[in-house]
C-alpha cells in the first residue's frame, strides 16, 4: 500500500483522500503504480485549487455579479466535497467559505452603492423637475428654452429610478416642458399677429408718405410727415424683411419731399438774404431821422421808408426780430412825438392846465396870508406847519406852470 499525508492507494488500486471526517474513496488506479495514482489525483486537486484561485481573482478584481460568483463557488464546492482529488480539501473548502463572505460583502457594498446612487439620482431628478417647473412660467424664451434642453440632456445621463418614482418625476418634467412650449408658442403666435398688424399699418403709412412726396405745401406736408413718423414708431415692428423694405420706401418718400423743399428753401433763403441787406439799408435811413426836430418832415420820410419796407418782402427768420425791433424804435419815437404835439394843441387839456394852475396859485396866496397872521400872533408852531404845507403847494404850482408852458401859454 502507498500513501502520503492526504491520501493512499490500497493493494487493490483503490485511491482514498483523507478528510476531517475520515477517508473517502476518490477513484481507482489499475494502469500504473500507486505513486502514479497519487500523482494523478494530486494534479486533479491542484486543478481545483487553480480554478478556485481564478475565481478569487475574478471576485476581487472584476465586477463579477454576485449570482454568477456564488454559482461558480457552488460548482467548485461540489468538486471539493465530491470530486476525485487528493489534497487538503478542507483548505480549499475554507477558501471557498472565505470567498462566499467576500461575495456577500461586495454584494452589500453594491447594494448600498446602488441605493446611494438611487437617492442621489432621485434628488438630482427632483431638482431638475423643480427647476423645469420654474422655467415653465418664464418669458425669457431663448434662455429658458436652452436651459430646458440642457436639463433633458442631464436627465438622460442620470440612472433610472424604480419605475413608479421615475415615471412620476418624468411626468412632471415633461409637463413643465410642455407648458413652457405652449406659452412660447402662444407668445410667438401673438407676436406674429402683432407684426402682421404692424406690417399692414405701415403699408398704409408708406402709401400715404409716397402720395405726399410730390407736395409743394411745405408746412402742412412736413407736419404730416412728422405725424406719420410718430405713427410709425407707435405701430411696432413688422417681420424683419417686411420692416426693412417698408422702411426703405417710407424714408425714400420723405427724402424726395424734403430734398425738394430744401432746394426751394435754399433759393428762398438767398432771396431773403438780399432782402435783409435792403431792409438794413432802410433801417439806417430811418434811424437817421432821430432825434425828431421837424415832425411833419420826419413823418413823410418814415411813410416812404415803410412803403419800401413792405415792398421788399421776407427776410431770414432768424434776422427778422432784430430788424423789426430796430424799426419799432423809430416808429415809437414818432408816435410819442405825435402824442406830445397833440397834447400841446389840445384846448381841453390847456384849459385844465390853466385851471389847475389858478387853483394852486390861489392856495399859495391863501397860505402866505395865513402864515403872516400866525407870525403876528406869535404862533410859531402853526407857522412851521403852514410853511411845510406851503412848500408842497409851491412845488405842485411849479409843475403846473411847466405843463402850461408846453401848451405855449
Amino acid at each position: 500500500m502507498t500513501s502520503d499525508p492526504w491520501g493512499r492507494v490500497d493493494d487493490e488500486g483503490t485511491v482514498y483522500v483523507r478528510t476531517a471526517e475520515g477517508e473517502r474513496v476518490v477513484g481507482s488506479w489499475q494502469a500504473g503504480s500507486p505513486d502514479e495514482a497519487l500523482a494523478y489525483f494530486t494534479r486533479k486537486y491542484e486543478g481545483i485549487a487553480v480554478e478556485i484561485g481564478l475565481l478569487e481573482r475574478r471576485v476581487r478584481t472584476t465586477d463579477l455579479a454576485a449570482k454568477d460568483a456564488l454559482t461558480a463557488v457552488e460548482h467548485l464546492r461540489g468538486l471539493v466535497t465530491e470530486g476525485h482529488a487528493v489534497g487538503d480539501l478542507a483548505a480549499l473548502a475554507k477558501r471557498l467559505d472565505v470567498l462566499v463572505g467576500e461575495v456577500d460583502a461586495k454584494r452589500e457594498e453594491r447594494r448600498a452603492s446602488r441605493a446611494k446612487a438611487q437617492e442621489e439620482a432621485k434628488a438630482a431628478k427632483e431638482a431638475l423637475v423643480a427647476e423645469s417647473e420654474q422655467l415653465a412660467e418664464s418669458t425669457q424664451w431663448r434662455e429658458a428654452g436652452d436651459r430646458l434642453r440642457a436639463l433633458v440632456d442631464t436627465w438622460k445621463a442620470l440612472p433610472r429610478l424604480d419605475r413608479k418614482a421615475d415615471d412620476e418625476l418624468w411626468h412632471r418634467f415633461s409637463h413643465a416642458r410642455s407648458t413652457f412650449s405652449k406659452h412660447r408658442k402662444a407668445h410667438f403666435a401673438t407676436l406674429d399677429q402683432q407684426r402682421d398688424e404692424a406690417r399692414q399699418h405701415k403699408e398704409r403709412l408708406v402709401k400715404e408718405a409716397e402720395s405726399l412726396s410730390g407736395s409743394t405745401d411745405w408746412g402742412a406736408t412736413a407736419a404730416r410727415y412728422r405725424d406719420l413718423m410718430t405713427e410709425w414708431k407707435a405701430a411696432g415692428r413688422a417681420q424683419r424683411e417686411a420692416e426693412d423694405e417698408l422702411w426703405a420706401r417710407f424714408r425714400g418718400a420723405q427724402d424726395v419731399f424734403f430734398q425738394a423743399r430744401s432746394a426751394v428753401f435754399d433759393e428762398r433763403d438767398a432771396d431773403e438774404r438780399v432782402n435783409q441787406v435792403a431792409k438794413e439799408a432802410l433801417l439806417t435811413e430811418a434811424e437817421a431821422l432821430l432825434p425828431i426836430s421837424d415832425l411833419k418832415a420826419v413823418k413823410a420820410s418814415y411813410r416812404s421808408i415803410s412803403e419800401r419796407w413792405e415792398e421788399i418782402g421776407h427776410v431770414p427768420r432768424d434776422a427778422r426780430p432784430k430788424l423789426e425791433a430796430r424799426l419799432h424804435v423809430v416808429d415809437r419815437a414818432i408816435r410819442e412825438a405825435e402824442e406830445a404835439e397833440w397834447q400841446r394843441s389840445n384846448p381841453e387839456a390847456r384849459a385844465r392846465a390853466q385851471g389847475m394852475t389858478g387853483l394852486l396859485q390861489s392856495a399859495v396866496d391863501k397860505l402866505e396870508k395865513q402864515i403872516e397872521a400866525a407870525r403876528t400872533k406869535g404862533d410859531n408852531g402853526r407857522v412851521a406847519k403852514l410853511e411845510s404845507e406851503l412848500a408842497g403847494r409851491r412845488e405842485l404850482l411849479d409843475q403846473a406852470l411847466k405843463g402850461l408852458q408846453e401848451f405855449g401859454g
